[in-house]
């Protein structure tokens, strides 16, 4: 699908043309006077929905919570960490305009598909189940940062936008419910071709599962993954850090991605983030893992770090742990993209990225290795990766943990968490049998945190379980490292986290939305 990045901005003067004092074709931007006739036109209309999907932004979700650390003071995530942001800060207010700027495009789609003339009525149905799938999407991460929310499905004009009021999360989860599944209907099960990576009937049941979920609505979240789960297209990628490099791409294991070509559109980049600071032009150390996150990898034997039987060497304490460690995190020891080793020890001269050497280097110790490709080394900013949105190990593990909420305990709970620990690159051991459903929620949340991480679901998760107040400390951990015999953990000091549970748990309205319509109430202290 590399082919919807080129010529994309072309379409979208359609999508906010208005209506001209002179009865004239512009010469500068496509009209609805000579658009929406052909198949061609209803493409490119269906095309422009697919660069709203997240991008960069999914490095960020994960950057506000516990597992992660936004490593740079003037980031909006750091702001908004500290407790530091108000209803006016503009991170806000780009999510918001983002999510409508898309829905704003969906609803202009489906109010001019109809009048393209064709008899190819399978296109027709398939362009709509995309763009029902992507403006669900966007109505999914809407409710979960804001709450209840404005459910605009028709275009509307500035008066219309002046009155809006916010609509219930209630009717907005059964909103993207009933949208997705009408999504599935429209879709076929997968593409060939140059159409890999177009939204597929996967894509569509697979956030609904997601959403439902999300909302607590777990029948609805396990019948929507094991619809997934039967459609026999997807499994699980044999190697689980190339599911993340360029031999990944459209491999059976991705759902829905994000999709990117190097060389093309500079709006079409997206930024590796500079992972350490030797790179020329890099941007440094954005998002950086925790203390919390890295303590969470098993050692390869299945037990905790913390278990006095699963023989953790805290002088070695990146041996033997659970795979996906090092394919997730470049740790001290490991070799980078551009052949040097990675050493992070504080005070050490031949660290390559000493903690605190530079506003741009870890302050953890660790950095992100997730999409960080030797071919990109020498353009960080420039890579052709692309971003996964959705894949068939969350799909697993959502209908493991919406049975468990629905104490629906059998083999197929077991089963489907096994698969993604024992993924070929990774191996971990099964987990026990015939345990309570207090542990296995507890197993199914861990995994979902190692095996998800950095991929910008964390927030919500730890939104949902209402547990973000618990685990969200004041102060920010990273590696534990020997000095002079003894053993010393980094502490970033100066910098502390804010939680507040009566009203962190959901981001404010944005207050230039509210100064355009006091009909917008806000949410509860902000």
């Amino acid at each position: 699908m590399k082919k919807i990045i080129g010529l994309l901005s072309i379409v979208f003067f359609l999508f906010s043309c208005q209506e001209s004092l002179l009865d004239t074709v512009p010469d500068d931007r496509i009209s609805t006077e000579i658009f929406w006739q052909t198949e061609d036109d209803a493409i490119l209309g269906a095309n422009a929905l697919y660069p709203t999907l997240d991008g960069n932004r999914l490095f960020s979700y994960d950057g506000i919570t516990d597992l992660v650390h936004t490593n740079r003071l003037f980031e909006d995530n750091s702001i908004i960490e500290a407790g530091n942001a108000d209803a006016s800060f503009s991170r806000f207010l780009s999510e918001w305009d983002a999510a409508y700027t898309a829905i704003r495009r969906a609803n202009d789609f489906f109010e001019n598909i109809d009048r393209v003339e064709t008899d190819n009525t399978t296109l027709i149905s398939q362009l709509k189940g995309e763009v029902r799938t992507i403006r669900a999407y966007h109505y999914l991460k809407l409710v979960m940062l804001f709450g209840d929310v404005p459910l605009i499905t028709t275009s509307i004009n500035v008066d219309e936008g002046k009155v809006l009021t916010r609509d219930p999360a209630a009717d907005i989860w059964d909103y993207i419910s009933t949208e997705l599944t009408t999504a599935a209907g429209e879709l076929p099960a997968s593409y060939s071709g140059n159409d890999k990576g177009r939204v597929s009937k996967g894509a569509a049941l697979g956030l609904k599962a997601r959403g439902m979920l999300y909302a607590g609505r777990y029948a609805e979240a396990a019948a929507a993954a094991k619809q997934v789960m039967d459609l026999g297209v997807y499994s699980l990628y044999n190697s689980y850090e190339d599911l993340f490099q360029y031999e990944g791409e459209n491999c059976n294991e991705i759902i829905l991605d994000r999709q990117f070509a190097k060389d093309v559109l500079s709006n079409n980049y997206y930024n590796t983030l500079g992972p350490w600071s030797l790179v020329p032009g890099s941007v440094g150390s954005v998002y950086v893992p925790t203390k919390k996150l890295v303590d969470m990898y098993e050692m390869n034997n299945g037990l905790s770090i913390t278990d006095s039987e699963s023989g953790f060497d805290p002088y070695n304490p990146y041996e033997n742990r659970d795979p996906r460690l090092k394919q997730s995190i470049f740790v001290t020891g490991m070799e980078l993209p551009n052949g040097k080793i990675y050493n992070t020890l504080p005070n050490d001269p031949n660290a390559t990225d000493p903690v605190g050497g530079t506003l741009y280097t870890t302050t953890t110790g660790w950095n992100i290795k997730k999409y960080i490709a030797d071919n990109d080394n020498s353009t960080p900013g420039n890579s052709g990766i692309n971003l996964i949105l959705l894949r068939y190990a969350e799909v697993l593990l959502t209908y493991a943990e919406a049975k468990i909420e629905l104490n629906e305990i059998d083999n197929s709970v077991y089963n489907a968490i096994n698969q993604v620990r024992g993924r070929v690159s990774v191996n971990m051991p099964e987990i026990a049998t015939n345990l309570s459903q207090d542990v296995l929620r507890e197993i199914v949340r861990k995994e979902r945190a190692i095996e998800l991480a950095f991929e910008g679901t964390r927030l919500f998760d730890i939104r949902r379980w209402n547990i973000a107040h618990e685990v969200m400390p004041e102060t920010v951990y990273g590696m534990t490292y020997e000095e002079n015999g003894s053993l010393v953990t980094i502490e970033i000091t100066g910098y502390n986290r804010v939680f507040d549970s009566s009203r962190d748990y959901l981001w404010p309205i944005p207050q230039k939305e509210r100064e355009l319509n006091q009909n917008l109430e806000q949410n509860p202290k902000w």
